[in-house]
């Protein structure tokens, strides 16, 4: 077995410490891969040889190619909710948030992936389906506390939190399938900023459009 194979969780805390800097870098050499391959094309051979490891040293940390994926979903997702989580005690507040997509902005290879998987994962069959049906449940339960304490029981518009988070959560992914199609056209952050500061209006200004109609028509 190479050095780099070898175990090293003998339960002390250097040897702890150094396990979960090797898992860390096997997830970040599997992101690396499916964004290059999609996780249908990735192998752990591959993600192995990037790691500097034999498959079967890598199967020591990850047993299997579903186990790794989904470390490397939570590992990308807490690169998203750790800011929050260290900030807010877990409330996204939405400047916060229009932060969080100016981030991404700077990271496409992350974002490709990460979208890569999550268009790959509405078939019946794939190891991750479970897995973004629970964490879109929970990002539309962080969407709706996000709004409710920007806006409190109703928005302008009068939607309640609740029925306004999925639409919260569908701007951020069909911005980030725009932009990573057509960077140029598409100005992530600026396009979200926007979308916040409809919802803080409502419908003053379709109300106020209306009004100039009517007396027209009169």
């Amino acid at each position: 077995m190479d050095r780099l194979d070898r175990p090293t969780d003998d339960g002390s805390p250097t040897a702890t410490r150094r396990g979960q800097e090797r898992r860390a870098e096997i997830v970040r050499c599997a992101l690396d891969v499916i964004a290059e391959r999609g996780y249908r094309g990735t192998t752990l051979s591959a993600v192995a040889e990037r790691a500097g490891l034999t498959q079967q040293g890598l199967l020591h940390y990850f047993p299997t190619k579903d186990a790794l994926l989904i470390a490397v979903l939570a590992e990308r997702d807490q690169w998203d909710t750790g800011a929050a989580r260290r900030d807010g005690g877990g409330t996204w507040p939405l400047e916060l948030l229009a932060s969080l997509v100016e981030y991404n902005a700077m990271r496409p290879g992350i974002v490709q992936t990460f979208s890569a998987l999550l268009g790959e994962s509405v078939t019946e069959d794939h190891p991750a389906r479970d897995w973004f049906g629970r964490r879109y449940a929970r990002v539309r339960a962080d969407m709706a506390d996000t709004l409710r304490g920007e806006f409190g029981d109703r928005l302008p518009g009068g939607l309640t939190p609740e029925a306004a988070a999925p639409l919260l959560v569908a701007v951020l992914d069909g911005l980030q399938f725009q932009w990573l199609h057509d960077p140029d056209a598409v100005d992530m952050p600026a396009l979200f900023r926007t979308f916040v500061s409809l919802l803080g209006r409502g419908d003053e200004g379709a109300g106020d459009e209306g009004a100039g109609d009517e007396g027209e028509t009169e």
